[in-house]
């Protein structure tokens, strides 16, 4: 597939959305709609049998949310992966990690953004005072035992794409 042309149609602080005209190998033209974002790193907080997640409303759904600590640097930057993994780790939830590995890496959504994420377990955990953003002030943190997570995906508690397949990607790792 060719790129032919490609404009911005919007802006802000955490994303840009552009229009690609593309030329498909058939030779026939389209139009790819494109949200642009930075990379992201979500965190997986583990002690034992037990994981830490954050709630937040999430306004494009209209609703609160329980998901793995993530996130991207602000004003669309670029950041080491795993330096915004312990940012965002402490950020959010006050934790610091003696360890943290990469165990992953995720697209969000492939047919129609160009972000991808990194994913990261934290361990050797140690507990301090989170450093939320402004629009993080109504977040709450608790921790999980894995059944419990595993039954809030099964009752739609749990519904994030992204949290669910970095669960996969944890259990993955730990088979190895």
């Amino acid at each position: 597939m060719d790129t032919l042309s490609t404009r911005q149609v919007y802006a802000n602080d955490w994303m840009t959305v552009r229009e690609d005209a593309i030329r498909r190998a058939d030779g026939t033209d389209g139009v790819y709609g494109v949200v642009d974002k930075p990379t992201y790193a979500l965190v997986i907080p583990r002690d034992g049998d037990r994981l830490h997640l954050v709630e937040q409303f999430r306004y494009p759904i209209g609703m609160r949310r329980w998901e793995f600590p993530a996130g991207t640097a602000p004003d669309r930057a670029d950041q080491d992966p795993a330096e915004l993994a312990v940012r965002e780790l402490v950020e959010e939830t006050g934790l610091r990690a003696g360890r943290m590995e990469r165990i992953g890496l995720l697209d969000v959504a492939p047919g129609m953004s160009s972000q991808r994420g990194h994913v990261y377990l934290a361990t050797e955990l140690t507990e301090g005072e989170p450093q939320r953003e402004h629009s993080e002030q109504d977040m709450r943190q608790g921790w999980f035992t894995t059944a419990e997570f595993e039954r809030m995906i099964a009752e739609g508690e749990i519904t994030d794409a992204q949290s669910i397949a970095a669960y996969q990607l944890l259990l993955l790792h730990d088979r190895r």
